[in-house]
């Protein structure tokens, strides 16, 4: 039961076809979560709030009827209801990927590589007053199967997600499993195949076994991808990727983000540099004529767990020399790689590539703030201390995203006499 949450409302549970699957289950589903791994997740209750006020602050509570009638009550919460599109106020974002779970007394568990995810929770926890929206972009609890640790993140995070909307995307730890439909054919998600996370985490997906979708957030406009599944030129996610990034009013959502668990952009972590492609292979050349034909201000990747950012860049040129502040002509995208939630580090390439700004390898995420049409400030944070060590600031006006610049303008047609 929900008492004062707002009008509407709903339910929804992992289903009996689901858990057979999970249990029994066709080839989509394996070891462990169809077996040791599996427990009784119970019900997962989904509430649809709606004639929300903007910006206004709504109190809630969640009670439980017993079985003799009587309800038992948790403590009450609160939630400050989202601007509507387009809307100028204050709005500031989170952004990291890769957290997990840990334990606080400190004492083993299954998959404990995750030393820095209650940092980066408690850090979060802190400073929530001064934060509006959440995205968790892949690898949300690595419980590779286990379905009990799926409870215990979200009691982790509880004090963040009861009070700001907490967006997630998929990433290999969720979806990847041989022969499940998923584009590598890899063992990360321990058999999950993306069920739990599509599951336990509300998205506005059109299809939640095909994990890309898009959403407003006043001045924002972002549009998640989904690196587990064909992002490829004549896809069906290719042309979701067009539509979200051709659709928004740039005049009234004028911060455009693009996000993705694996790197479709650039980074120099080792495993990417390695081969000299530093990304994931073809992915680049697949997707960045949209990124600078719609003039996507920054893209936002997890997976590689360090932190890193580059200068606005195309086709692997940086085109802009400035490194702390933005104006004029928009021209290229500033790729970030925001990996260090809380998994274990991972190293970068010793040679430091031209289009690389700043990299470090520690615990941290990323925050966009939004001041107005024309204004944003972009800071990256440690877990450790919640003190800025990256940051820069973007001052452009509408005619600043409409100028002509390499690729990013309609063809012209020659004037005939």
């Amino acid at each position: 039961m929900v008492q004062q949450a707002g009008k509407g409302g709903g339910e929804r549970g992992i289903t009996r076809e689901r858990e057979a699957c999970m249990r029994e289950g066709p080839v989509r589903l394996g070891e462990p979560a169809r077996s040791v791994g599996w427990r009784d997740p119970g019900f997962i209750h989904t509430a649809f709030l709606t004639d929300l006020w903007p910006n206004k602050e709504y109190y809630y509570k969640i009670g439980h009827m017993l079985p003799d009638g009587n309800v038992t009550w948790g403590k009450f919460s609160s939630f400050r209801a989202p601007p509507y599109p387009g809307q100028k106020s204050l709005q500031r974002v989170v952004i990291f990927g890769d957290m997990g779970k840990a334990e606080r007394d400190g004492s083993n568990e299954y998959s404990n590589y995750q030393p820095g995810s209650l940092n980066t929770t408690d850090t979060l926890i802190k400073d929530l007053d001064n934060i509006d929206i959440v995205f968790h972009i892949g690898d949300i609890s690595y419980a590779n199967g286990y379905i009990s640790q799926w409870d215990q993140f979200a009691q982790q995070v509880e004090g963040i997600t009861s009070r700001v909307p907490y967006m997630i995307a998929s990433g290999n730890h969720e979806r990847d499993w041989p022969n499940s439909g998923s584009f590598f054919n890899g063992t990360d998600s321990g058999g999950e195949c993306g069920v739990l996370a599509e599951t336990m985490y509300y998205t506005p997906t059109e299809n939640r076994a095909n994990y890309w979708y898009s959403t407003d957030y006043g001045m924002f406009r972002f549009c998640i991808a989904d690196s587990e599944h064909d992002w490829r030129e004549g896809t069906e996610q290719y042309k979701f990727i067009e539509n979200c990034l051709a659709t928004v009013d740039r005049k009234k959502q004028p911060w455009l983000i693009f996000i993705a668990h694996r790197v479709l952009g650039y980074s120099s972590g080792f495993f990417y540099g390695i081969d000299g492609a530093f990304a994931e292979p073809t992915s680049r050349q697949s997707l960045q004529k949209l990124w600078q034909k719609y003039r996507v201000d920054m893209a936002f990747y997890g997976h590689v767990h360090n932190y890193e950012r580059t200068c606005p860049v195309y086709e692997e040129k940086c085109t802009s020399s400035e490194k702390s502040h933005y104006s004029g002509t928009m021209n290229g995208t500033i790729h970030v790689v925001v990996g260090g939630g809380g998994s274990h580090l991972s190293n970068f390439t010793t040679e430091v590539p031209a289009w690389s700004i700043y990299r470090e390898m520690d615990y941290g995420f990323a925050k966009l703030t939004a001041f107005n049409y024309s204004s944003l400030l972009y800071e990256y944070k440690r877990s450790s201390d919640g003190k800025v060590y990256d940051s820069f600031t973007v001052n452009r006006e509408y005619r600043d995203v409409l100028a002509c610049v390499k690729d990013s303008c309609p063809p012209t047609i020659p004037v005939t006499s």
